[in-house]
Parts: structure tokens; sequence; C-alpha cells
């Protein structure tokens, strides 16, 4: 029997566990990981050794005691979510007595391909495992030595509750796996990549399961001519240099052109932290007799519409607000966009007009994040409109089906 098979068949045990049974097990292991920090650390090392430091996906790759603590409580966050297991969406009654209820249930098998992000294989196996659902994880070759460890220590934890294993699979890092998950079709319902555009492309193109894309993000935030520049400052360095390597992270700031003369002083933050800027013209112009020579540079049209995953930032500046939307429009990957200004009208047009999944006025898109949203840990940031849209937590993790209970009804012609 394959791994897809296996993981079919786990479906139908899973789902008769009940939520006390569920949350002990997942209260075993926040603590099991944080008890196998060593052990983590180390196989984690293993990877980090073959990475270059310089690699955007180095700071996602590594772990440290903070982090697993961190990804521990997480789960823990999980546990005290409430199930969306069973809840009735809508039930009626029809004129000939037939009972119909909408309920909702879990997804089934769920494929998830990733890169090198270590915390998505604790993240995915709780949301799973919470709602009912298998999970299938590939993993990236990167990560190979940290995820087979973190898998090691959630089958521990299975098997010392007795619950069958293949709850959870991590399939083998190799390229192989990928394309036999891809082709699995009648095992696992539906697949999400997590990871660079180029990935979610490649999965998007070369599945024959259902594909909920998540991850990247070509993230702006707007500063408008009515903006609070010390609200401004705090902003765009926060949504810039907080973690340059998750999609939430902002790449492009674009300032109204009546607030150019505060560009040296809205931007100098980003100089302590060493961001490289790629100004368009103006901006340049008004930047070069201030900001480090040697972190600023000239942008070219490849630079709006890049996420870079790193201390680099394209800036440009726009005539007004519609110029901006068009920009947005244009470059967004719809995932998190921001406007920073005083104007109620302007605020009210861009969370009404811009395009993504999370939309914000005067915050930090650094915000876009299913713990931060009140959510427990997610699954994946959803950047297309069907099914589920924005950070994918418990909810997002079921579908529904529909209960009709009669006593006898036929149906005439």
């Amino acid at each position: 029997m394959n791994y897809f098979e296996q993981a079919k068949q786990a479906t139908r045990n899973i789902i008769t566990l009940n939520n006390e049974t569920i949350n002990l097990v997942l209260t075993s292991l926040a603590d099991a990981l944080v008890k196998n920090t060593d052990f983590i650390l180390s196989e984690n090392q293993k990877d980090l050794d073959r990475m270059d430091k310089a690699d955007p996906k180095y700071d996602r790759l590594q772990l440290t005691a903070e982090r697993i603590k961190a990804i521990a409580d997480d789960v823990r966050n999980v546990v005290t979510l409430t199930s969306p297991l069973g809840n009735i969406i809508n039930e009626r009654t029809l004129p000939n007595n037939l009972n119909i209820k909408k309920v909702r249930v879990p997804l089934g098998v769920v494929g998830v391909i990733y890169e090198a992000r270590p915390n998505v294989t604790v993240d995915v196996f709780a949301l799973c495992f919470k709602t009912g659902n298998v999970a299938i994880l590939k993993g990236g070759s990167d990560a190979e030595f940290s995820n087979l460890a973190i898998a090691k220590v959630i089958h521990q934890v299975l098997a010392n509750h007795q619950i069958n294993k293949n709850v959870l699979t991590l399939l083998p890092a190799d390229r192989s796996a990928t394309e036999a998950l891809l082709s699995a079709v009648g095992y696992v319902d539906v697949l999400i990549p997590r990871g660079s555009q180029s990935l979610i492309n490649y999965i998007r193109q070369n599945s024959k399961i259902p594909v909920i894309e998540t991850g990247a993000g070509i993230v702006h935030t707007f500063f408008d001519a009515s903006a609070s520049l010390e609200k401004g400052q705090q902003i765009i360095a926060n949504a810039k240099t907080r973690r340059v390597s998750v999609c939430n992270a902002l790449d492009c700031a674009l300032i109204h052109e009546d607030r150019k003369a505060d560009i040296p002083t809205l931007l100098s933050p980003l100089a302590e932290k060493e961001v490289e800027l790629y100004a368009d013209e103006t901006s340049y112009n008004l930047l070069k007799e201030t900001y480090p020579n040697n972190l600023l540079h000239k942008a070219t049209q490849e630079h709006f519409g890049t996420e870079f995953l790193s201390l680099k930032l394209a800036v440009k500046v726009v005539k007004d607000i519609e110029v901006a939307l068009d920009h947005i429009a244009k470059h967004s990957s719809k995932h998190s966009e921001a406007i920073i200004s005083e104007d109620a009208e302007n605020i009210a047009l861009f969370l009404n007009q811009v395009d993504a999944a999370a939309v914000y006025a005067n915050v930090s898109t650094a915000f876009t994040d299913g713990a931060q949203f009140g959510l427990g840990a997610e699954i994946g940031i959803s950047t297309q409109k069907l099914h589920a849209r924005g950070p994918m937590a418990l909810e997002e993790l079921t579908s529904y089906k529909w209960l009709v209970i009669g006593d006898g009804q036929v149906r005439n012609p």
C-alpha cells in the first residue's frame, strides 16, 4: 500500500476522534517540541550548513530555541480554538417534512508542498488534525533534515496516544515525490503550495488535484498627502524590516508627490537597518544627499512588481491616490496592501478598490498572519478568491455536506 492509499484510509480513523482527544494530542505535541529542541536544532543545523547565509530562504529555514517555543505556542493556541467541525451552517424543514442540514466537514486529505519553512510541518499538522483532515506534506530538500526531525516528534506523539501515524505523511524530499503528489487523483482532495511564485505557478500548471494558491506577496504601502509622518516612518520600517523573508513584508513604497519633500525623513529609519532602496528618478534625487550611497540605487521597471524577500525596497513617487491604485492593480499579487492617510474619503476609496486578501489603513502589513488575526496558526495566506482568501485557519480547512433526514418520503414525478 502506498503513501496516498494509507493517507486516504486514515481519514476514516481521524474522523472518529473526539475534540478532547485531539486537544490532548496537540498539547502533548507542543510539550514534545520544546522537550526535543536540542534534537530539532541539531538537525536544522545540518540544513543550514548546506545553504548560503545570503540566500533569502536562510532566515525562513533557520530555527532557534525561541522559534521552536513560538511554534509550540501556536499549537497551544490551536488547542484553545473551537473546532468548526459539525457546525450547522443552515438548517430547514421542507413542507414534506424533510429535514435538511448544511454541516461543516473536513476537506479530507490535504497535500501541502512547501520550501525552506520547517515551521510549516507543525502548523499544517496542527490545523489539519484539529479539523479532522489527514496531511500529506512535501517539503523542499533545503529543509529535509529539519522536516524529518519534526515529523519524527509528531509520529512519536501519535504513537503515544495510539493514533494512526498516517494522519501525517512526510513525503521524500526528491522531485519524484512532487510529481506523484500532483497526480494523486482520488487520494488527495486539495493541494496547497507555499513558497515562491515560481513554485506556485509550477503547481498550478501541473497539478491534477484542485489547488489553493498561497504565499507569494508583492506588497505595497501608499503614503498619502495627508499621512502622518510619524506613523509613516513606523509603519514602513516595520513592514519592511520586521522579518524580511516572509510574504507580508513590504516590497514597494508609493509616496504622494505632495509629500515628496518628506521622503528623506520618511525612509531614514530604513538606513539604520541597511535596507537597499531602488528609487525612481524623483525619489532618487531627493535621497542621494542623505541616504547612504551604497544602499541607494536607481530603479528599473523590473523592481516594481518584485517580491524581494530581503532588505530591499522599491520607492516611487505618484501623482495621487488614483495613480497609486493603478500601480497596485498592475503589480499586486493580491496578498496585502496598505494606505497611510488621515483622509477618510481616501481611506474608504483605498479599502474599497484594492483587490487583495488583506487591505490595511494606517497599519503595518506585517499583521497578515493567522495568529495575529486571532485564528491560531495558519496553513498559508490564500491569494485567490475561490473557497478561501487570506489566512487559512480552521474554518478554511473545512467543506460542507448536506444531511437529509426523512421518514419514508419519496419524490413524485
